[in-house]
């Protein structure tokens, strides 16, 4: 099976959980015999034009973009869905809702299957403008019309194109990657002011609607002695917002910024951590939240639907949406219960290991595949809408 793939900056995976998902998916596709194309920015490869390299057989055709903030995956996407056209692929596989606007290419000119995988609703995030968030949902319906089969990676997700398409959807959830292995005697951690076990972290990147100024407000207000809170992350077209909130902690020895960590740094830091807090008010599935419960981190985090869906059942805490109280109050209890949040975090733990499975994700992912191409001919995903008029039929 050929298979191309359009919507991640690149690989390796650096940042985002978008590439993580596709370092750890396709290399397991590659392993099983097939064939994988990965259509990539050159913004995030570094590639200055048009280059073709290897990461774990996954071949990464790196295309032109401009370091405009949203157009660069617009262009790249657009570049990709059209060099898809040529490739003579049988799948031809989206990830997330910007890039499926340009599904209609190879679905109108070529015989590939069309999947899309939807890992969160992303106009809807504070980020973006009113035009990009317009011109996401715009790819959103492109999806609904065009894709063969759409997969989304949490039950909300789910629900939602079940409720405004009257669409099924495939779930396949999302796993946290392997970090690997991390310095047992925590040089970095120490060059950094930090103790092991002795601070509340936050992961992920510095938007505004992963709030972590109501972590930093609610960690300033509380004063846990003894404890730092760490911030690990980098900005993603949110310069602002990240100055604002290195502002907001200034002056603060015990609120620690690290940009963003990758490999055995990351693994250290989170690793080590005495409690790890995600108050987002918008996520898909969030990656940070799956390593940290991976890890074994006691989690507390804002009470959205996938948030407790992945915490019910005593494996987290959560607290409303923005309330900096409710975090204080949260992180307070928390820290005065240890032995109740080590017990969460071991049912969190053997939560992730059964349900969160790579392996079990490339075999899902791969029957979706092949019952497209079992069937050959397959209604279009969004069965409500109708075709092109070329495609409508005389009575």
């Amino acid at each position: 099976m050929k298979i191309a793939v359009i919507g991640a900056k690149g690989l390796p995976a650096k940042q985002g959980g978008i590439e993580h998902h596709c370092e750890e998916l396709y290399s397991r596709i590659v392993r099983q015999g097939h064939s994988v194309d990965l259509f990539a920015r050159s913004s995030y490869t570094g590639s200055i034009t048009i280059d073709k390299y290897g990461i774990q057989g996954v071949r990464v055709i790196s295309l032109p973009c401009l370091k405009l903030k949203g157009m660069d995956a617009l262009l790249s996407s657009a570049l990709g869905a059209i060099a898809s056209t040529g490739g003579r692929y049988d799948i031809i596989h989206f990830h997330a809702l910007g890039p499926s606007l340009f599904t209609w290419l190879p679905k109108v000119a070529t015989t590939a299957q069309i999947v899309v995988t939807c890992h969160g609703l992303d106009w809807q995030r504070a980020k973006w403008s009113k035009a990009s968030s317009e011109l996401i949902h715009l790819g959103e319906k492109a999806a609904v019309r065009f894709a063969n089969q759409i997969i989304v990676v949490s039950e909300e997700l789910k629900s939602y194109f079940t409720k405004s398409y009257g669409l099924k959807t495939e779930y396949i959830t999302n796993a946290p990657s392997s970090l690997g292995e991390s310095d047992p005697n925590f040089q970095y951690g120490r060059s950094l002011g930090l103790n092991p076990g002795q601070y509340i972290m936050f992961m992920g990147r510095l938007v505004p609607e992963k709030q972590p100024h109501v972590l930093i407000k609610a960690f300033q207000t509380l004063k846990p002695k003894g404890l730092k809170l760490v911030v690990v992350g980098g900005t993603s077209d949110t310069g602002k917002y990240t100055s604002e909130l290195v502002e907001l902690a200034a002056g603060n020895p015990d609120i620690v910024f690290t940009d963003e960590l990758h490999g055995p740094r990351l693994a250290e830091i989170l690793r080590h951590g005495k409690l790890f807090v995600l108050p987002s008010e918008i996520e898909g599935l969030p990656l940070a939240l799956l390593e940290a419960m991976q890890e074994g981190i006691p989690v507390l985090a804002s009470d959205i639907p996938v948030h407790r869906q992945l915490l019910s059942k005593q494996r987290g805490m959560t607290f409303p949406v923005g309330d900096i109280d409710a975090c204080v109050q949260s992180l307070d209890w928390a820290l005065a219960h240890p032995q109740e949040l080590t017990v969460m975090a071991k049912e969190a733990q053997e939560y992730i290991n059964t349900h969160h499975n790579w392996d079990d994700i490339a075999n899902r992912t791969m029957n979706v595949y092949d019952e497209l191409l079992q069937t050959a001919i397959r209604p279009i995903a969004g069965q409500k809408i109708l075709p092109f008029p070329g495609n409508l039929h005389n009575n």
